[in-house]
C-alpha cells in the first residue's frame, strides 16, 4: 500500500477493557483462547509505535487481545499487575494462556511475531 493508496487498513479487533468486571470476564477464557493484554499510553510516541507493529504483525484470530487505555483506566493497569505479578510499564503487552503469564515486553521490545510463536 503506497503513501496515496486509498485502501483503507482494517480496523484491528480489540477488546477495549474499561472495568474490573470486564477484566475478571476475559482472564477466564483464557483456559480456552490465550489472552493478550496491550496497555497503552495515547500520549507516548513510543506507545504509538509498538501498537502499530503490533497491529500490523498480530493475527488476532489466535488470541483474544485487549487494549487498555492507561490515561483514561490507570488503576486497571494496577489491578492487572496484582492479577498476573507483572510490574506495570507502558507500553506493555502481556500474554496469558491457561490462566499463566508465558510471555510479557515493554516498550520496542513487544513483539507480535514471538507473542505469535508462543500461541
Amino acid at each position: 500500500m503506497g503513501l496515496f493508496s486509498s485502501k483503507q487498513k482494517a480496523a484491528f479487533p480489540w477488546v477495549n477493557l474499561t472495568s474490573s468486571e470486564q477484566l475478571h470476564q476475559l482472564l477466564d477464557p483464557s483456559q480456552e483462547k490465550p489472552v493478550v493484554l496491550f496497555k497503552h499510553s495515547t500520549r507516548c510516541s513510543i506507545s504509538s509505535m509498538a501498537l502499530n507493529r503490533f497491529e500490523t504483525n498480530m493475527d488476532p484470530e489466535k488470541a483474544t487481545c485487549v487494549f487498555l487505555d492507561l490515561l483514561s483506566y490507570r488503576p486497571l493497569s494496577d489491578e492487572i499487575a496484582q492479577l498476573t505479578h507483572v510490574e506495570h510499564q507502558s507500553p506493555q503487552a502481556i500474554l496469558i494462556n491457561h490462566g499463566e503469564v508465558i510471555y510479557s515486553a515493554t516498550h520496542t521490545a513487544i513483539d507480535a511475531s514471538d507473542i505469535m510463536k508462543l500461541i
